[in-house]
């Protein structure tokens, strides 16, 4: 195989954007990362689209097809990758295999959603639910915050945890967000509580107050509340792979995919020997470190699929960081800070950053392309040269990691 590098990359801002379709979110991020990596005048092998629902949420399926089309890079092959909200990082690891065997030299990836324009009460929830198992679970009415709040109460008794922990996941992803200029959440926990005082809605002494305030911060699924889950966002974000032997033809600072990795897990979640646990994580992890030569301890930096707060501290966990139990005890003593043992989500996480589902995959990878080149600005993580995501498909039944490192 041969070692395939990312020498471009682009990213729209997240967040509630009225003014920007489906389409025209698509494009920005694309040509963003076509000008970066200079390659506009080249003959593309092909593009990639990764999307959930593009047909469900704008009434638009021939997605791929249409980004090619509009961005003039006819006769490139497209494809349309669906993989729930673990699209983007599906869409990565294609691209990658196609420039690795040799099949293809150069290939753009784009990840988006457009989902906030929905006035629909529940439409969204319920179709991210399609991704759970039809008979077992669906028509029962459950939904991705029923499974995380599962989760959640089954971590707290199993690892005698405290709610507050998560808490900590929360406000340090604020933190980082707030220093992300593409972020859906630009502003800290703080900056809410203070927003909500000089509206008259409360009065508290900090913000461990505020989030255990039923009022300011309600109970979404059981034992989760508001702030521990992430929004529903807008957005897109782009990568342009090539083989690593081309890539200072392009760049200066090109960054290497040095290891990915994918595998299952059961559909019905009540299947699992232990819910707390995700073992198509510890595998695919697993896959990825091996094919860099590194492991845990290896990454500077790492971006994981924070839907809910309970997600980043089981993934820590089953990425190898800490020991099994102890993630959200980790977070909240400050390990996972940046500038902390291994900082994670200095982006802000699905949680600040937000999560427009297709694009969040190709999303993390960004990030840890500007943490390695040192242009992640206020949130940079001193010395970065290794990183690793986790995009979280379905409840935890089809994930994808991909590690990256500088050249």
């Amino acid at each position: 195989m041969r070692d395939v590098a990312i020498i471009g990359v682009g990213h729209t801002k997240f967040g509630r954007l009225k003014d920007k379709n489906f389409m025209d979110l698509l494009i920005e991020s694309s040509i963003q990362a076509i000008d970066e990596s200079n390659t506009s005048e080249n003959d593309y092998d092909a593009v990639y689209v990764a999307s959930m629902c593009p047909g469900e949420f704008c009434q638009m399926t021939g997605v791929a097809s249409a980004l090619v089309d509009r961005i003039n890079l006819i006769p490139a092959a497209a494809d349309h990758i669906k993989n729930g909200p673990a699209s983007g990082g599906s869409a990565i690891k294609n691209a990658f295999y196609a420039i690795a065997s040799g099949l293809c030299d150069l290939i753009l990836v784009t990840g988006g959603e457009k989902m906030t324009h929905i006035t629909i009460p529940g439409f969204v929830t319920s179709a991210v639910a399609t991704i759970t198992h039809h008979s077992a679970e669906r028509i029962h009415g459950v939904s991705l915050p029923s499974f995380a709040g599962l989760l959640t109460r089954a971590y707290l008794d199993k690892y005698n945890a405290k709610i507050e922990w998560l808490d900590s996941i929360a406000i340090k992803n604020h933190k980082n967000g707030a220093l992300n200029p593409y972020a859906h959440f630009q502003r800290d926990i703080e900056g809410f509580m203070k927003r909500a005082i000089e509206k008259g809605r409360g009065n508290w002494n900090n913000v461990n107050e505020y989030l255990r305030d039923l009022k300011s911060n309600p109970i979404i699924a059981d034992p989760l509340q508001l702030f521990h889950i992430c929004p529903i966002s807008d957005g897109a974000a782009s990568v342009v792979l090539c083989p690593a032997d081309q890539a200072k033809n392009y760049c200066d600072t090109p960054i290497k995919i040095s290891g990915v990795g994918q595998a299952t897990d059961t559909h019905i979640i009540y299947e699992r020997e232990d819910m707390t646990v995700l073992d198509a994580l510890q595998i695919c992890s697993k896959q990825a470190y091996e094919m860099a030569k590194k492991g845990p301890m290896d990454m500077d930096v790492a971006e994981l699929h924070d839907a809910f707060a309970i997600l980043e501290a089981v993934q820590s966990e089953d990425m190898g960081f800490f020991k099994k139990g102890e993630g959200a005890k980790a977070a909240a003593e400050g390990k996972t800070e940046i500038g902390g043992e291994i900082p994670i989500n200095p982006s802000g996480g699905l949680k600040a950053r937000g999560h427009p589902l297709g694009a969040t995959g190709v999303a993390q990878v960004v990030e840890l392309v500007w943490q390695l080149r040192g242009e992640a600005g206020k949130r940079q993580v001193e010395g970065a040269k290794s990183g690793i995501t986790c995009n979280f498909g379905g409840f935890g039944n089809n994930i994808i990691s991909i590690l990256t490192e500088r050249m």
